[in-house]
Order: C-alpha cells, then structure tokens, then sequence
C-alpha cells in the first residue's frame, strides 16, 4: 500500500477544517427553525457492532484463565448519544457492552475524531463508558494487570471496539437534528443486592440511617425525542454488576445490561409498527413477535410438513462477504429514512453490587456463607452467589434484564420533566500515586496523601460473583508469608508503600511494577458533564454504594451553593468505568475491612477523598465557568504492546466436506412447538478469521412463500445461541453448534437454521460460507 505524503494530508486535514465550518455554518441557518420548534437542542443516536473475537480469547472481568471465548450469546454494541446547543458546546456519551474502558481506546478514538472533525469532540467533552459485562473478550486496555490472562494485548479486540465507538459517533453525528430531552426517575428494588454487607456495616451508623437500603436503588433516564421522527432512544443509569453471567461461562455476552438493551430496542421496535403499545409478556418470558415481519401461515400441519420435508440440508457453499450483514434481521427490517431507536442502560456506581440477588451459598452444603469473609470451612472458592433463575446463568440474565428493561419502559413513557438549560463539560487528568488531600472535619483539617497503586490480599480472594483460588480470604488485613515470598519473586513494596496503603496488606505492588511496562495507571481522567439539569460525572472505576452517595453529595453541594441552576432539583448521576479503568473506589471505612473491594483499592485509604476533593474544583470550575489544568497526560502504550496469543493458521474440514455442511442435522420430519430447543450443528472456521461485524454468524429463517427464506432470529437475539468449538486446541477442523429456544408466540410455520461462516487458507485468504439445516415444522 502507498502512504499518503505530509502535503497530502496537509490538504486533507484543511478540507476536514472546512467540512467543520461548512456544519456550523448549516446549523446556523437552521437556526430560525430550531427557535420555531421550542427545542434547545441538537440530539443525535448511534448504535454499532463491538463483537469481538469469538474464540481463543480469554473474558475480561473475572480474570479466569480457564474463561475463553467459543460462541456467542447475543451480541455486543457500542451506543452513543450527542447533545450539542445550536451556538454553544457539544457533549457525547458512549456506552460499551464491554467490561469496562480503556484509556488507550479513548485515546486512540480522540484521534480519530479530530482527523474528521477537527476540535468538535476531544477528551474534555467525550466520555465513554462500560456496562462491566464478564462476557466480554479482553486484552484491549493497555495496563500489564489487565491484560495477563488474555496473553497480553489483543489487536482485533482492539479494533473492533475503537472501530465500533467511531462508527456510533459518526452515526449519531450524523443524525443531529432539533430535538427534546426529558428526564424521569425511578426505584428498583429487586435488581441488586449488596455482596460485601460486613464493609457497608463499617461506615458511621449515623450515616447508614440516611438511606433505607444498602445499595442505590434509583435508575435515572433520559428520553431522546426528535422534533419530527418523535422518540429516538433513551439511556438510563442503575447500578448492578454485569455478572449474571459467570464464570464458567464462554459465550460472548452483554450480560443483564446488554439484555435489558436488546429487550428494550425490540420492544420499541414492536410499538413502531403498531404492533403493541405496552411491554409485551407472556409466561413472564419477554416476547419479540415474529409477526411483526412475517405473516402468521394458515396452511394445516400436514401441509406444513409435507412442504418442510422437501428441504433438505443442501451441501455448504460459498457465498459473498456481505451475506452474513444482508441476512441481519434488525437492519433488514428497519425504516431507512428513520433513525434506528437506540436504548443504553448504563453502570453506575456498582462497586459491592451483585445481581445475583438470592445471596451467597456454600456449594457442599448448601447454607449461607460466612458473613465476615465470605467462604465456606475457610475456603472461599466453595461460596458462590446465586442469581433469580438459578441454577440457570442464562435465565438469571435474562430476569436481571428484564427487570430493568420494565423499569425503564415505565421511566420512559412517564417521563415529563424536560430537560432546560445549559451544556457544559469539565475534564482533568489527575496523577493519583502521590496527591495531597486535604481532609476536614468539624473544624480540624488534615493533609494526607494517596498511595502508589497495590492490590492487597483480599484482591485474590475474589468476590462471591466470582470466587478466587488458594487461601485466600476477603476481610484479609494480615497477608502471610508465603504468598508474600512469592509477591517478593515480582516486586517487594517499600516501608513508605506499606505505611501508605495500611491496613491493606500488598499482594501485588502494580503502581510501583514497569517491566516491559507499566502494571498500573496512576494518571487518570476525571469528568463532569452537564446537560441541562443532568450532570454525569464520570469516574475511571467501580465506586461502592456509600463512596458513590458521597461524591454525588459533595459535587451537588459545590452546585448548589451558587444560584448557577435555575432548577429546583438537579439530577446527579455516576457513570462508572469511564475513559478508562482503575479498579474500586470505597469509603474510608471500608477499606478498614479489607474485602475484595477495599483490597482492590488501588491508590490506599484516601482514594475516595481525592476523587471528591477533585471532583468539587471540576464542579466549581463549571459554577463559575472557570477553565481547569488539563493536567500531565496519561502514556500511549500501544507501540509497546505485548501480544502472545497464536494467530488463526489454517482452517480444514474431513476430505470430501464442505464448509458449511451440515455435522448433526434437525431430524427429518420433526415437528417443535414454543419453549422446544432447536439443534444443529456445522463444519465450521474459527470466527476469528471474520468478525461477522453488523452481521451474523446464526440465522433463523422462516419460508414466506414457496422458496423464499426470511430472516427472523440472528446471533443477536437472546433466544438463539452459537456455539464453536474444535476437537482439541491446535485442531484445525472445527464446528459451528446453533441453538434455538422457540420463542413462546413464535408463528407457525416452516423454518431451518443457517450458519455463516469464514475459513482461513493455507497462505492466509479468506473464504466465507454459508450452511442450511433441513427445514423444520413449528406448530
């Protein structure tokens, strides 16, 4: 390939600065309009694929080696929405079906964003954001602790995600027109509970009586309306961890977050065509009418079977690459001139919050774990937390979803409150390994300082979402001494590093660990966004319950206390793991216990103090529209990036088979009715080779009329699962497993599964296939 010359791109850069101009210039002219209209704002959605490789890869979340991806549960996307005054500022958020966000996906997205659009979108006024899915494929952060069980960094993760959040900006970029904003908010009782109570009973009782639970009950939503096309999306904040999903698990998956999304854009979907305005259940098992594409067949079951039996599973064959993305069920069937609806249901501070809400058991006996330490006879890998549909991670999922999904549709048609006033935005990077605090109480004031980042003991212990290995123990405050040997092997923290981060005691000094490169980060970004009466204020981390009411109270505080809004009630939301990730964030007393969320604490016992202390000058630099110190910048790691994990070599089937061809085929003549599981299997290619990116790797079809096949469920749908795997590891034959649970108002009819699919030849081309099952009778 030819580079472009440096004058070139002189010239390009110049025509991009134009493009700029000419967009302000346009939205000045409509200006007349947007005043006619009574709206205040810009709005603009995007949505984009973010799947990432569905094999070989190691899940980011629970740091489980034995965790690696083979198949797809549904998929993951990045959502985004912009708000922009017609004369004034811009402000995007971006919310990831990913566990969390990279501060080298960011910069890397920045730059991208600037060589389109100049200075419009910059760090200060871009924040992204993860749903904390443990579904989700890793090795996309730049941190050594991060991407160690993914065997170092993943490019194609990479890509995809950075790929995926530039197509939604560009997306929502381009669908900015007039628009309304309301707000509602709502309680949710029974979609978390609090995993680490002993550490939430450790702050001051005086304080814990302020609040009626011990974990935020509150969503909070925003509601997009176009001025002409109506309701366009909406984005809600409501803590709960991704972990309905556990693991064990190995399908790619958006967890109960990613869920409550799909649920939520299907549903609207289903209201857009007049098909039903309200949530649609039905055994309390939420429904996506096929009939809202296809026509129900009136044809009798024996007519159905007769003509069901006449396709047969055809050999595999090659098709073009693009098959996979016209087959999409959503992108098939959507209105073209009318932005597609986008839902986001965004993390918060969920820090000691799990969505396995029955509690935690001890998996030999059957009786609660320990309340202090969360094991079960001393070992915490027999104390496991169960979610509402246990023992079924899948339906746990889907209940944890489905239950935000309904509060949201409830926020969402109630919402009244519009959203008034100015967009504004504040952004610092803050070096967190030595920041001076100043702490004050009732008159006495301290200066303290934060601590290089450490993991303590209790960090490998893990949670009851996710139990560790070994001895150890949340609720650790000693360490012992032969774990402490080999952390010595690594690294052996200083005194000053001890005192520092006492009472943690160090199992991992990352902030101090640079070979080949930084373990850690110590600068990080902190932001505040307003629109209106919402400010968000993003935060690189997982805040606990207490530490999340004490950095919304202190930046309301600031806010409040100059006639900056002109709003009775302003509506502060935390958006947790945004820009980029730096583990938890607990209250003072908290950290004292020592459980898996104060040992991973990074930056010692006054982490949270800082954050507040330098949240509050963000929200004063905003009250008195003042500028900030962008602060020291944060590294670009990329070129010293270390990846181990083997590329895709080859890819073979038995001699005389087709990719494609059916392994293990639906039985002939086979009649299924609702709730019944569809199977079969394919010759397949490792789904690295081709992401299937807007596309597809699984199908439902449905035969409309004699021989034409409509596309009804796809590889994002909940109820269709696709499955890889290989004889062994360094197998170059693999195969392609779809599962089907039949929907509960599915139409009758005849219907057969197909798999796309992408084979890697000997000198590295790429062929992509396709492969049908015989056709099937639903009644």
């Amino acid at each position: 390939m030819e580079f472009p010359s440096f004058d070139h791109l002189n010239v390009w850069r110049a025509c991009a600065n134009v493009r700029v101009w000419i967009l302000f210039l346009l939205l000045l002219l409509l200006k007349s309009d947007i005043a006619c209209s009574g709206s205040d704002y810009l709005v603009g959605l995007g949505s984009y694929d973010i799947t990432g490789p569905a094999a070989d890869v190691n899940m980011m979340g629970y740091a489980n080696t034995g965790q690696i991806a083979s198949g797809i549960h549904f998929r993951l996307r990045a959502r985004a929405f912009i708000v922009a005054e017609p004369n004034g500022n811009w402000v995007v958020f971006v919310n990831l079906d990913a566990c969390m966000a990279s501060q080298i996906v960011k910069i890397k997205v920045i730059e991208r964003l600037k060589a389109r659009y100049g200075d419009l979108y910059t760090e200060e006024n871009v924040a992204i954001s993860g749903i904390h899915t443990h579904a989700g494929p890793g090795g996309y952060l730049q941190y050594v602790v991060y991407i160690v069980t993914s065997l170092g960094f993943v490019h194609q993760s990479f890509d995809v995600i950075v790929n995926g959040i530039e197509k939604c900006i560009i997306q929502a970029h381009e669908n900015l027109r007039p628009g309304s904003i309301f707000i509602n908010k709502g309680e949710l009782l029974d979609g978390g509970v609090n995993r680490s109570p002993s550490a939430y009973l450790n702050n001051p009782a005086t304080e814990r009586r302020k609040y009626k639970y011990n974990v935020d009950t509150e969503m909070t939503l925003l509601k997009f309306v176009d001025d002409e096309w109506g309701p366009v999306g909406s984005f809600n904040w409501f803590p709960t961890h991704g972990t309905s999903m556990s693991r064990t698990n190995s399908l790619i998956s958006g967890d109960n977050k990613g869920a409550a999304a799909r649920f939520m854009e299907d549903w609207f979907e289903q209201k857009d065509y007049g098909k039903t305005d309200s949530v649609v259940f039905e055994d309390d098992v939420l429904l996506r009418r096929i009939s809202n594409i296809i026509p129900s067949r009136h044809d009798n079951h024996h007519e159905l079977l007769e003509l069901a039996t006449s396709f047969q599973s055809p050999p595999g064959r090659p098709v073009s690459k693009t098959s996979s993305v016209a087959k999409r069920v959503r992108s098939a069937h959507r209105k073209v001139d009318k932005p597609r609806f986008v839902s986001a249901f965004c993390q918060s501070n969920c820090g000691d919050v799990s969505p396995n809400v029955l509690g935690a058991f001890c998996i030999d006996t059957g009786l609660p774990c320990d309340f202090n330490h969360s094991t079960c006879g001393g070992k915490n890998e027999l104390c496991y937390s169960r979610g509402p549909g246990y023992p079924d991670e899948f339906e746990s999922t889907r209940i944890i979803g489905e239950r935000q999904f309904r509060k949201a549709v409830d926020l969402f048609n109630a919402a009244d409150e519009e959203i008034e006033g100015g967009v504004d935005f504040r952004h610092a990077y803050i070096d967190f390994s030595q920041l001076e605090v100043t702490i004050s109480d009732q008159g006495y004031s301290e200066v303290v300082k934060t601590c290089p980042a450490a993991m303590g003991f209790a960090f490998a212990a893990g949670t009851t979402d996710g139990p560790g290995a070994f001895d150890f123990q949340q609720g650790d405050d000693k360490g012992n001494p032969f774990w402490k040997l080999v952390r010595d092997m690594l690294k052996t923290p200083s005194k000053e590093q001890t005192d520092c981060q006492r009472p943690k005691p160090i199992l991992l000094d990352t902030g101090e660990m640079k070979k080949p490169y930084d373990w850690a980060p110590s600068i990080l970004p902190i932001q505040i966004l307003r629109i209106g009466q919402l400010i968000i204020l993003s935060v690189p981390g997982e805040f606990t319950t207490m530490a999340g009411r004490r950095l919304r109270d202190a930046v309301k505080t600031v806010l409040t206390s100059e006639e900056y809004f002109e709003f009775d009630d302003i509506h502060i939301v935390i958006a947790g793991l945004t820009n980029t990730y730096s583990q938890y964030i607990t209250t003072y007393e908290e950290y004292q216990v020592q459980r898996y969320e104060g040992a991973s604490t990074l930056y010692g016992p006054h982490t949270l103090s800082a954050y507040i202390q330098e949240f509050k000058k963000l929200a004063e630099a905003l009250v008195y529209g003042e500028p900030v110190e962008p602060g020291p910048q944060p590294p670009d790691l990329l070129e010293k990036q270390i990846s181990l994990l083997p590329p895709v070599v080859v890819d073979a089937t038995p001699l005389g088979v087709n990719f494609g061809d059916v392994c293990t085929d639906v039985p002939r003549n086979s009649t299924f009715k609702s709730g019944d599981l569809v199977t079969a299997s394919f010759w397949s290619a490792c789904p690295r080779n081709d992401l299937m990116t807007e596309g597809t790797f699984a199908l439902v079809e449905f035969l409309q009329e004699k021989d034409a096949w409509t596309p009804a469920y796809d590889d994002d749908d909940f109820c269709l699962r696709y499955k890889w795997s290989r004889p062994s590891k360094l197998s170059s034959r693999s195969k392609a497993t779809l599962e089907w649970r039949i929907p509960q108002s599915v139409a009758p009819g005849v219907y057969r599964l197909r798999h796309f699919g992408a084979a890697k030849g000997l000198f590295g081309s790429i062929h992509h296939f396709t492969g049908s099952s015989t056709a099937f009778v639903v009644a």
